[in-house]
């Protein structure tokens, strides 16, 4: 692969182009922020009820800040039957009880922003659960104002071709689903229509849907929170084709609303599609794990190319050290999206999140560290999940609350070696999900003081992040090294102000060259001559952060095996 030349990144506050999105700008605190996710049920439980809380969340913040995140993503705390873990709303504008009251959270919203961390809730824009008052409303067979609200046939028999069910209300008529049988789809409308009982986008019913969500937005906004994460985000309106035009145009009137109040408000989207969901005024779009038939995308060649998560031996993971292969195919895939999104937004990478199976144990702790090196030093705003810090497993376990196989990645937080590895007082047997039981699970305590833990690998990769402009989230990106034949990927991070470091890794099992970087627009001359300003700035200063062996020669870098290395260049 051909090297390309760092050029300065301005952000979409910072410009104007006829194909950026319409929406406000982001907000300036994105650009040095750092993620922590929580899975509220399973992070810490303050009142021995065996299920993690807020006022367990807030006990931890000094734990997040000194880790070096500086913003939460808190997955669904809102009151619900909990059939899908929370993604299935009752009252968005309660806090679920099992999680504390609306004034724990908004105690946490205040105690964060006290040690400088803001805080995303989790919005579920698409479906409501089934006995969320909207619904219960719209069964009725007299016409309200929530008739409307979701989704209904014209006939008791008729689902057309979406999921749906009958026999369950008043009215002579079907409502479609959105995943489970608990989650009736909003009405957002048809973007093509060929029934009668499909309204348009812009009708009545529709934009009643619209106004309803930004009424939930502002109720939560006004009370401190920062903005939100917003599952499946590009699936508001039905029969939108691949484009998405409709849905990227209802997203555009939301967030435009809402941003116009609360301008520091920050939204990420899991659309994994930068490009349409940065134009629909997200401030971030995921970069998410993606496996059908056996195929992943471009995340997913990277660590967990692997039917199996627990299938170590036939994984093809580029971090694997035997298993995995060149870099290029994972490139192939991100630097287009990257290169048509970078003006707009930012394209997130996360180490885990609570769909995806956690790397442990399936890449060892060195594969891990080298993987985490990478997610937290390329472009974007990076997510960390709760655990991966100190190398939490992946468990083969029965489903909890709609988890299914993803249960395994969602299992309590591990603190310390106290009972239940100090995430709750309750007995066992009444806790969300079972503790890790081995005998050498990981722990926070176990790791904190320790030089050559994970915990401490993440801290110090946080901590340089938080340090070098040229990490920070808008800082561009540039490829020096993807060879064809090789393990070896190396690239340039360079900021506004003109700082340049050379970030480089070899997940494999043999030391590999990596060239220095060169600048493709200069003749041979001046590229050479470049090219050794660049070995011989760096060559001369002892790496920022390492992990493994690594040497210079004339020629360039060589990574020993296994190992990750960040130089200043200038």
């Amino acid at each position: 692969m051909s090297t390309m030349a760092c050029d300065d990144r301005t952000d979409l506050d910072e410009q104007t182009s006829k194909d950026a999105p319409q929406s406000p700008g982001h907000p300036a605190w994105l650009k040095s922020a750092v993620f922590y996710e929580i899975y509220p049920q399973s992070f810490r439980d303050s009142n021995a009820d065996g299920i993690g809380d807020l006022p367990g969340i807030i006990e931890k913040l000094d734990y997040i800040e000194n880790l070096g995140c500086n913003a939460l993503w808190i997955n669904p705390c809102f009151d619900s039957p909990f059939k899908d873990a929370g993604y299935d709303v009752r009252d968005y504008r309660r806090v679920a009880p099992r999680y504390g009251t609306n004034e724990d959270l908004i105690e946490l919203f205040r105690q964060a922003h006290g040690r400088g961390i803001h805080v995303l809730l989790d919005l579920v824009p698409g479906h409501t659960s089934e006995e969320h008052e909207w619904f219960v409303q719209s069964k009725r067979a007299e016409r309200s104002a929530f008739s409307d609200r979701y989704i209904w046939t014209d006939s008791a028999f008729h689902g057309y071709s979406m999921p749906f069910i009958g026999g369950e209300s008043e009215r002579d008529a079907t409502y479609i689903l959105n995943f489970f049988k608990c989650q009736p789809a909003l009405n957002y409308g048809f973007a093509k229509r060929d029934q009668p009982w499909q309204s348009a986008p812009d009708s009545q019913a529709a934009q009643g849907t619209q106004a309803a969500m930004i009424d939930i937005m502002r109720f939560w906004l006004a009370r401190g929170c920062d903005g939100f994460r917003v599952d499946m985000a590009n699936s508001l309106v039905k029969n939108d084709g691949d484009d998405k035009p409709e849905t990227i145009r209802v997203w555009q009137h939301m967030l435009g609303t809402v941003k116009r109040e609360y301008p520091q408000s920050a939204f990420v989207s899991e659309w994994g599609v930068p490009k349409q969901a940065l134009a629909a005024g997200f401030d971030m779009d995921f970069y998410l794990d993606w496996r059908w038939d056996g195929t992943g995308n471009g995340y997913n060649l990277l660590a967990r190319n692997v039917d199996d998560a627990l299938d170590e031996r036939h994984d093809h993971s580029y971090f694997s050290a035997v298993g995995g292969g060149s870099i290029r195919a994972f490139l192939d895939d991100y630097l287009p999206q990257y290169e048509a999104s970078k003006d707009y937004g930012d394209f997130c990478f996360i180490t885990c999140n609570h769909d995806s199976p956690r790397l442990a144990p399936r890449l060892t702790a060195r594969e891990r560290a080298i993987a985490y090196g990478m997610f937290l030093t390329m472009p974007g705003v990076p997510f960390l999940y709760y655990g991966d810090e100190i190398g939490m497993r992946y468990r083969s376990l029965p489903t909890v609350e709609g988890g299914y196989a993803r249960t395994g990645s969602r299992t309590p937080m591990q603190w310390d070696d106290g009972d239940n590895l100090g995430f709750s007082e309750a007995p066992a047997t009444v806790l969300y999900l079972p503790v890790d039981d081995a005998d050498d699970a990981p722990t926070v305590a176990d790791q904190l003081d320790d030089e050559h833990s994970t915990l401490t690998w993440v801290r110090r990769l946080l901590a340089l992040r938080a340090e070098r402009e040229a990490l920070r989230a808008s800082s561009s990106f540039a490829v020096t090294t993807a060879p064809d034949d090789g393990r070896v990927f190396a690239y340039r991070r360079c900021s506004p102000q003109g700082e340049e470091l050379l970030v480089a890794m070899n997940p494999g099992i043999r030391a590999e060259r990596v060239f220095a970087s060169s600048d493709p627009a200069h003749d041979a001359e001046n590229r050479a001559s470049n090219e050794q300003k660049h070995i011989q700035a760096a060559a001369t200063h002892d790496p920022l952060i390492s992990l493994g062996s690594y040497s210079w020669d004339q020629d360039g870098l060589i990574m020993g095996p296994q190992s990750f290395a960040i130089f200043a260049l200038r």
